[in-house]
């Protein structure tokens, strides 16, 4: 199974490269460090779209992609089904 990873970045400015638990483009649920020691976070569109934003343990956390990059990539990953053809 391939776990997909992304760049967030904190209020310092620091990167972290974060597990994704679950991408809808309404929200983002990541998991921060590992094993026992992991925290979920859910990240959700800020106002205007242009980056997705969360808190966890006070600090907040942005991965800087807008909803509509999101949906593409949601788009490539996961293609509808072609719906079947009338007769």
């Amino acid at each position: 199974m391939n776990t997909e990873k992304i760049k967030v970045k904190t209020e310092n400015g620091q990167t972290l490269d974060v597990v994704v638990f679950s991408k809808r483009a309404e929200a983002i649920q990541v998991v921060l460090g590992e094993g026992v020691h992991s925290v979920k976070c859910t990240l959700t569109p800020t106002r205007n779209g242009l980056a997705y934003a969360g808190a966890v343990m006070g600090r907040e956390i942005v991965y800087e992609r807008s909803r509509s990059q999101v949906e593409a990539d949601l788009a490539i990953r996961n293609p509808a089904t072609p719906k079947p053809r009338p007769r």
